[in-house]
């Protein structure tokens, strides 16, 4: 993929960001919404912590195939570990309607089976992506809620996996972490406050029987 093209999807994302967020009522919802703001959070973080380093050099940095193999892997990572923090969050909202538990872990896999369903095993994104997908159910099947809406909880895997999977080198990496670290949970602010207003747990948990 051309640095021309990474640029185009980061734009998408923050021009749906910008659109008025529709009430969500139902599980496709709840996985569009987490589909999205993964992505949006995963790349904009990811891109951002290069430019940042990179500086002038940034543009040069897409036309060296090498690296773009490496943000590939680390862009599809992140997202995958977007999608766990989000989803836990939704979760942890949803337990404060109705604390029960596996309701909620069913919720979740029906919204966000189909995503995963879409896509499936992205060729760019490497032979550990199952894995990270692998990480991102059982976490779903077996995280306690109760305190999951609460402040930042639930947004562990996000940071982690940002600060190993960029393409920067280590040395530099121990230097960033904590600032790298804080940016990406700067970053979810915005998604968890648009999901506190636009989520209608019941009508979400109801939608599980239709």
């Amino acid at each position: 993929m051309t640095r021309l093209n990474l640029l185009k999807k980061v734009r998408e994302y923050l021009a749906r960001q910008r659109r008025k967020l529709e009430p969500i009522v139902n599980t496709d919802g709840l996985g569009e919404f987490i589909d999205t703001r993964s992505s949006l959070v995963a790349q904009t973080s990811l891109y951002g912590y290069i430019k940042t380093r990179a500086g002038t050099r940034f543009p040069d940095l897409f036309e060296n195939e090498e690296f773009l193999q490496s943000i590939n892997i680390a862009k599809w990572q992140i997202w995958a570990a977007c999608v766990s923090d989000l989803a836990v969050f939704s979760g942890g909202l949803l337990y404060r309607e109705m604390p029960d538990a596996d309701r909620i872990r069913q919720v979740l896999q029906q919204a966000i089976d189909p995503l995963l369903a879409r896509t499936a095993q992205p060729s760019e994104a490497g032979e550990d992506f199952s894995t990270a997908l692998e990480k991102l159910k059982i976490r779903i099947a077996g995280v306690p809620f109760t305190d999951a809406a609460e402040s930042e909880n639930a947004f562990t895997v996000s940071p982690e996996a940002l600060v190993y999977w960029a393409p920067i080198v280590d040395e530099l990496k121990s230097l960033d972490e904590s600032i790298v670290r804080n940016s990406i949970r700067f970053r979810w602010q915005a998604p968890r406050r648009e999901l506190r207003e636009a989520l209608q747990p019941a009508r979400v948990l109801d939608s599980l029987d239709n």
